[in-house]
């Protein structure tokens, strides 16, 4: 991958850019629209973490990660978990090496914040990403969110 990749927090000057980040239509199924990862960015403040993922100062896709979440959602604090909420590569930048990108610098911000492993969710089936995480060496925990499938990476 080139040097010229970059994460950009999301501004005034850029959520246009951040909402035109379109995956292929017959994706659109799998991963919600930018504009709606958006508006949850907006209501969870302090665990969201979106990102605009530039090649050259271009779009080419879109991250949001989750941070320090109650996983359980049960208040207990006993499963507090990081990682990829989103990714959104665009249509025409897929199979460059940008969502590798994307998962290894949502896995830099967990480690710098202490954490020791990253979490998401794909949709399982020949559509899906199953094959991508696999790559990354994300192992299924055995677990579900409602349809999707739950792995783990181990952040050494």
């Amino acid at each position: 991958m080139t040097s010229t990749l970059r994460l950009e927090e999301i501004t005034p000057d850029n959520v246009d850019a951040a909402i035109s980040v379109r995956v292929r239509p017959e994706q659109e199924h799998l991963v919600a629209p930018v504009v709606k990862s958006l508006a949850e960015a907006y209501v969870h403040p302090r665990t969201a973490w979106p990102r605009l993922i530039l090649d050259d100062g271009r779009p080419v896709g879109f991250l949001m990660a989750f941070l320090g979440i109650d996983w359980l959602g049960d208040g207990s604090g006993t499963d507090i978990r990081s990682g990829l909420w989103r990714l959104n590569i665009a249509a025409g930048a897929q199979g460059r090496g940008y969502g590798r990108f994307a998962v290894e610098s949502v896995a830099a911000e967990i480690r710098r914040r202490g954490g020791t492993r990253l979490t998401t969710t794909w949709h399982p089936g020949k559509d899906g990403p199953e094959d991508f995480y696999l790559g990354l060496g994300f192992r299924p925990t055995g677990e579900t969110s409602g349809s999707q499938t739950v792995g783990e990476l181990d952040l050494p």
